[in-house]
């Protein structure tokens, strides 16, 4: 899979931008705050419905614009799709493929890409529910159909934690609250499917995380990964990770074990008025040489499991994907990186149909990774560098 062109209106600081993209590497450069990343942002939502820097979508429109759109023309499978998506800021988004209208949601269905920037550091060293968010992402793009799923888990998750603060609020004893258990079992369906899927994933990345830390760090740091579950107690109340990693559960305990800690936890949940246990609250547990990464790793060491998490999505797409390849972006990574890093990082994304880079510095970015530069100032292509692609050859254009 690659993207032909991107066409941006009001999207960030753009209020217009057209993009033709090659095959292979391509390099956005531009000093910082000039829009070089919101290009690449822009195809992120295509795939993924949410930004890597924020969580509103608002703050994707332009200042002063009711609505954004991002359109983009795409070869998959050797056949072109224009997909576009319409943000808006007062009513709900819309999206088309080839100008028939679809469900927002349905998009990752026919684009794909694996984004690495800088907030990714926050995987090895944030809160759990960044790598909770991750592994969602990753499974949506595997297989769209579990974006209506954990819609639904959170939907009845908010539905669930309200009736625990009004049996609070009201004195409500558990065994005379009987809606509680119509939630419980759906919470347990839904959830269930979640922890399963979940798992599955993580026995798909833990070889490819193990090479792909190799390839990036050129060490063998035993980089491993396991999934905490908090049905079987992996997971303090107050969300915050253990220090240990699990083996994963037989997939036919997970439902009945989900009901045992809903009816171990229900006395907790009714006097703090929140669900304890579910997918909501697991954990990704990574970890170097037997220790765990958050908190032990080195900066260098954070950066390169990172990265290898990111690699071993990008591994795990492109095996089982019939739209061929993820499109890969690398936000301002290259700069966070020593010069032997970067031409290994080089080496590990080389044979990917379509790279997009962007840098401040366009020394940073190692030389085979430059055939196509684009320059960004102030919002505005200034500047695309002739690019022969299959023969083609396109000029430079100036909008």
């Amino acid at each position: 899979m690659r993207v032909l062109h991107l066409s941006l209106t009001d999207f960030r600081n753009y209020a217009t931008a057209e993009v033709s993209l090659a095959r292979g590497p391509n390099l956005f450069v531009g000093r910082n705050g000039q829009g070089k990343t919101n290009l690449v942002e822009s195809l992120g939502y295509l795939a993924t419905l949410s930004s890597h820097r924020v969580s509103s979508d608002a703050a994707l429109i332009r200042q002063g614009a009711d609505s954004a759109i991002i359109r983009a023309r795409l070869e998959s499978s050797e056949r072109d799709l224009l997909a576009e998506v319409q943000i808006n800021r007062s009513s709900p988004n819309r999206a088309q493929i080839n100008r028939g209208a679809i469900k927002p949601r349905e998009l990752p269905r026919y684009f794909s890409s694996i984004l690495f920037a800088p907030e990714d550091l926050a995987l090895v060293r944030g809160e759990p529910s960044g790598r909770r968010r991750f592994l969602d992402e990753l499974l949506v793009a595997r297989s769209p159909r579990l974006a209506g799923v954990l819609s639904d888990y959170d939907r009845v998750l908010r539905q669930r934690n309200t009736l625990l603060k009004s049996a609070r609020a009201s004195g409500v004893r558990g065994d005379k609250l009987s809606t509680l258990d119509i939630w419980d079992d759906r919470l347990v369906v839904l959830g269930s499917e979640i922890i399963t899927a979940r798992q599955r994933l993580v026995a798909l990345l833990l070889p490819e995380v193990s090479s792909s830390y190799r390839a990036v760090a050129g060490d063998d740091h035993a980089a491993t990964l396991s999934l905490v579950v908090s049905i079987r107690g992996g997971v303090r109340d107050d969300d915050e990770p253990l220090e240990s990693g699990q083996d994963a559960l037989p997939e036919s305990e997970i439902d009945p074990l989900f009901r045992e800690a809903l009816t171990r936890v229900r006395r907790s949940e009714l006097d703090r008025g929140v669900t304890l246990v579910g997918p909501h609250r697991d954990d990704l547990f990574l970890s170097l040489n037997a220790l765990p990464a958050r908190g032990y790793a080195s900066h260098g060491e954070s950066w390169s499991f990172a990265l290898a998490l990111k690699l071993a999505s990008a591994a795990v797409l492109r095996t089982d994907s019939v739209t061929g390849d993820p499109v890969i972006v690398l936000d301002d990574v290259f700069a966070e990186l020593d010069r032997s890093r970067r031409e290994r990082l080089a080496d590990a994304v080389a044979d990917y149909e379509q790279v997009l880079i962007t840098a401040a510095v366009e020394e940073d970015v190692p030389e085979r990774l430059a055939a196509h530069t684009v320059r960004i100032s102030k919002g505005t292509v200034v500047d695309e560098g002739t690019v022969v692609d299959e023969g083609t050859i396109v000029d430079g254009v100036t909008t």
